[in-house]
Order: structure tokens, then C-alpha cells, then sequence
């Protein structure tokens, strides 16, 4: 890893930095930021001045300090720095060319999305319910570990549509107006069956959602995370649980008792398998966790 520079810089090194402090009102983090980045420059540069490098020299620097172990966003405000750098040289100096135009910062890998294990799925769904609000919570939470919806495809389902208590199927419209169809598992199946009989105690007459508010009126996305980091928290979980995890989870656990990225595609209803292939690099960390756990030649 490159560690930050520090110290005096040239004197147009100087002059550039005061200028942004002075002109720009640049804050303490950004100046700070900026001399690591020109340091890190004139370290790649070697003996070459500033205005004699060019484009390829500077897509060699991207390159070689990537190769150094810096990091997708740090390499972009190194060149961010380049970039203002050249243009006060412009300015000021008569330096015509920036050759950090147009130069990009590798990609930064995505987060992977954080799940819930199997044993930690279980301990939220598993407990039964105590009261009707509890019983509509676990059959919200059933159907979103089971069938992988988002928390707008849920919470927009309808009695009469969408639910196939018969054929065990649930259909939804997501992003871009996507319809799709997707199977319900048993105890989603069982929870569904236990709230329609007792969602008319909650429900106003008129009121098509499947999942209704204690006044009788649809439940919101907001309502449904609230009600999902409340059972989190009385259960103990310890960890923030919000419907986005669930379908996380719903997804890397079928991948890995399947391998097959195509039908989790699918079922999440993503438009390009790319989205999908996040889950492969979980179900990777799964394999890892196992391997470092059980074989006796792993690191301990």
C-alpha cells in the first residue's frame, strides 16, 4: 500500500495549493488530499518534469500505483489533484496539454451485499407469532425470505392478485414494469394461509392489500423495514435486518444449494445476470469460511 506524502512540494507545487486555498476556499482535506495526490505524481514522474508527461504517462502511473495496492477511489482523487494541477498550470504557466483528461481510476469492487446465515434466518422466521400483528409480520417475512421480492413488490400485492395460495405461486411487477412469477415455499405458504384467515380483523372493506396496517389501510415499504428491525432486535438477532437482506439472503442461499446463477436471475428478476453474479462472490466467501474452518492445513 502507498503510504500518504508529506512535506514541501515544488514551488508551482506550493504556489497551486495556495491559490486553491486562497481562490478556491478549498477546505483542509481537499488541500491535504491534493498534495498526497501531486506528491504521488512527482514520486512516478521521477527526474521528468510536469509539463513534459502525457497521457500514457500518466495511464502507466494509474496503472503502477494500482499494481502498489492503492485503491479505485483512492487512485481517482490522485488524479483528481492531476487534473487541477494541469489547469493552474495551464493558467499560469502556459503548460497547454493536461494529460490527465480522459486518464480513468480502476473500478472499485461493489460491497458485497451483507446476508443473514441459514441459522440466522431461521431464528427470525421460526419463532411463532403471539398476536395478529405477529402473524401478519411472519408471513410478510416468509414470503420475502422464500420467494426473494423486493420490499415494493410486496407491499403492492393485492388479495385478489398476485398470491396463488393453490399453486403456491406469488406474481409481482418490479423494476421497469417487469413481470414475474415465483414459487412460495411451505412455511411462507402455511404463514400466508394463517393471515388471510385473520387479515378481515384488520382490513377495511374496501381495502385490496394483502398487508394492512393496524388501521385497516396498505402497509408501507417503511412500515414493513420498521416491522422487520423491531423482530430483528426482540429476537436478538444482533444485526440490522431491513428487506433488502432477506432477498440478499433468499439469493445467496439458493446459489449455493444449486449453482445456478440462471434461475436466481430469474427468480430475483434481474434484467442482466451481471447484477446477479454478486451473489457468486457470497457463495465464494461461503466456501472460504468452510474451508478455513474444517481443513486441517488452513490458516487457524
Amino acid at each position: 500500500m502507498v503510504s500518504p506524502a508529506a512535506g514541501p512540494l515544488p514551488a508551482d507545487g506550493e504556489a497551486w495549493l495556495d491559490w486553491l486555498a486562497s481562490q478556491r476556499r478549498a477546505a483542509e482535506l481537499t488541500l491535504k488530499a491534493y498534495r498526497e495526490g501531486l506528491h504521488a505524481l512527482l514520486r512516478l514522474a521521477a527526474e521528468r518534469q510536469p509539463a513534459e508527461l502525457d497521457m500514457q504517462d500518466i495511464r502507466r502511473f494509474v496503472a503502477r500505483l494500482h499494481g502498489e495496492g492503492l485503491g479505485g477511489r483512492s487512485i481517482s482523487r490522485h488524479l483528481s489533484a492531476w487534473r487541477s494541477f494541469y489547469r493552474w498550470l495551464a493558467r499560469h504557466r502556459g503548460v497547454r496539454v493536461n494529460p490527465a483528461l480522459g486518464v480513468r481510476p480502476p473500478r472499485s469492487p461493489s460491497p458485497l451485499p451483507r446476508v443473514l446465515s441459514p441459522e440466522q434466518a431461521q431464528a427470525l422466521l421460526d419463532p411463532e407469532p403471539s398476536n395478529l400483528l405477529e402473524t401478519r409480520d411472519i408471513a410478510m417475512f416468509e414470503l420475502f425470505y422464500s420467494s426473494g421480492l423486493r420490499a415494493a413488490e410486496l407491499a403492492a400485492l393485492d388479495v385478489d392478485t398476485g398470491i396463488d395460495l393453490a399453486q403456491g405461486m406469488v406474481t409481482v411487477t418490479g423494476k421497469r414494469q417487469r413481470s414475474r412469477s415465483v414459487p412460495v415455499g411451505g412455511k411462507a405458504l402455511a404463514a400466508l394461509v394463517r393471515w388471510s384467515a385473520l387479515r378481515p380483523q384488520l382490513a377495511r372493506a374496501d381495502e385490496p392489500a394483502l398487508f394492512v396496517t393496524r388501521s385497516g389501510g396498505r402497509l408501507s415499504t417503511g412500515g414493513i423495514a420498521s416491522r422487520l428491525e423491531q423482530r430483528a432486535r426482540v429476537l436478538g438477532l444482533g444485526v440490522h435486518v431491513h428487506p433488502h437482506m432477506l432477498r440478499h439472503s433468499f439469493a445467496s442461499h439458493l446459489l449455493q444449494s444449486s449453482g445456478d446463477l440462471r434461475a436466481v436471475q430469474e427468480l430475483l428478476g434481474h434484467a442482466s445476470i451481471r447484477s446477479t453474479q454478486i451473489y457468486t462472490q457470497l457463495d465464494f466467501q461461503h466456501l472460504a469460511r468452510v474451508y478455513d474452518a474444517a481443513h486441517p492445513r488452513a490458516r487457524k
